[in-house]
């Protein structure tokens, strides 16, 4: 989720071959019905590439969709179809979450860590919810309430179930900590459609979960975030995070960086690089967010990141990472600065970039600082490294959709982030019960 010149090299942005592709001359004729129907997005259009296919059939969740689709067809009612939205969209979530953490069987020879069956069966779903047509009529506003509430139930948004505190007996001993921590779906898809992001699998191995710590257990609650640069524009990030924000001991969100190592990003930074997001739409700009005029360019993390770093966490080197890049006050070029923007400059890329990760990080931590969680609440952003294929099936047009080495980084990956929590949370040694 990082700037890819600066990541991951350049990366290709043609589209999946036949997603431009004109339309067959046996195609069946358009109607008045057929042409007025709301058409499916750019990232709801690589539903229709083999590897995707692939994934939901070796995972059990292709028949989530077309289960999708039967239910709203029996729906005769907005608020019926609400209620089969949220419905449907939490038990797309929970079923993500147990197949990955091995409740339940796997329907499938697909790799339970695996993240991608949620990213596309929850396509499929808004594919079928975009284009539906019901007897009773939908206005646009309805059917953009719909969509919304499929995103945020599927994403793990509305099911954050934060613990009471435990205390031992008289009022002693440790309180379980609150652990708030987010991840994406898959992204730069037209250059592999096969990616998985270690950050969802992350999201989807620890939701609900308990890590021991020396400093007592920590419940990890945890959701994840579309990569398009419209739905952060119309802050989906504040709206999911302000209830709990004031109410947890420590957040992180995560996203996947650089190869072979995990970053603590130091500070990020208030703009927006332009790569295209999932839906191939370009944005370049500051980070637009509520009260402009009192945004600053920078935020900062408040992870414990010298413990972090020092600890032993996994086979990954995890840094520091302090480097920015800004335009110096007064100047009107870009810098690269390795310790840190200087006063008064603007930013340019935060440690993490100016993608959409940085942009998440920025944000949650705007809304620490704004809350007055500053001084109070350990948070800040995570960059794990590059989920690689093996060396034998790196190329997309012609390789697996997984193989050995592709399992064994994505659970390390996922291992090696639990450790970070538990360094994180004993060396905040925060009890706010």
């Amino acid at each position: 989720m990082t700037p890819i010149r600066a990541r991951i090299g350049v990366l290709g942005l043609a589209l999946v071959a036949g997603l431009a592709a004109p339309a067959s001359a046996t195609a069946a004729p358009v109607t008045a019905a057929t042409a007025t129907a709301p058409a499916p997005t750019v990232e709801e259009r690589r539903l229709d590439g083999d590897a995707p296919r692939e994934i939901l059939r070796r995972s059990g969740f292709a028949s989530a969709a077309p289960a999708f689709a039967r239910g709203l067809g029996r729906a005769d009612s907005y608020r019926e179809a609400r209620r089969l939205v949220a419905r449907e969209g939490s038990a797309l979530w929970r079923r993500a979450v147990d197949r990955v953490q091995g409740r339940g069987p796997a329907h499938g020879d697909l790799s339970r860590d695996d993240d991608r069956p949620l990213y596309w069966a929850r396509l499929g779903m808004t594919r079928e919810l975009r284009t539906w047509e019901p007897g009773f009529g939908l206005s646009e506003r309805q059917r953009a309430g719909l969509l919304d509430e499929l995103e945020r139930t599927s994403r793990g948004q509305r099911d954050i179930r934060l613990p009471q505190h435990r205390t031992g007996s008289g009022g002693g001993g440790k309180g379980v900590k609150r652990v708030l921590l987010t991840g994406f779906d898959p992204f730069t898809l037209d250059r592999d459609i096969r990616i998985s992001n270690p950050s969802g699998a992350v999201a989807l191995a620890l939701d609900g979960t308990v890590i021991d710590t020396p400093d007592g257990p920590a419940r990890v609650e945890a959701a994840v975030f579309p990569v398009r640069w419209q739905d952060f524009a119309e802050g989906t990030v504040e709206r999911a995070l302000r209830p709990y924000l004031p109410k947890v001991d420590l957040f992180t969100t995560v996203s996947q960086g650089r190869v072979g190592k995990f970053d603590v990003e130091r500070t990020n930074g208030a703009w927006r690089g332009g790569f295209p997001d999932n839906d191939n739409v370009s944005r370049t700009e500051t980070v637009p967010v509520a009260d402009p005029a009192s945004q600053p360019q920078w935020t900062t993390t408040t992870l414990p990141y010298e413990a972090i770093t020092a600890a032993d966490t996994g086979r990954f080197p995890v840094l520091d990472n302090t480097t920015v890049t800004e335009i110096p006050a007064g100047g009107t070029e870009p810098v690269v600065r390795p310790d840190g923007p200087t006063p008064g400059s603007t930013a340019r890329e935060g440690g993490g970039g100016n993608y959409l990760s940085n942009e998440i990080a920025y944000r949650a931590t705007l809304l620490r600082d704004r809350l007055g969680l500053h001084g109070t609440l350990p948070g800040g952003h995570v960059h794990t490294p590059v989920l690689q294929f093996g060396p034998d099936n790196a190329d997309p047009a012609t390789g697996a959709v997984t193989d050995p080495d592709f399992v064994r980084n994505r659970l390390d990956i996922v291992a090696q982030t639990r450790a970070i929590l538990a360094v994180a949370v004993s060396a905040s040694g925060r009890d706010r019960s």
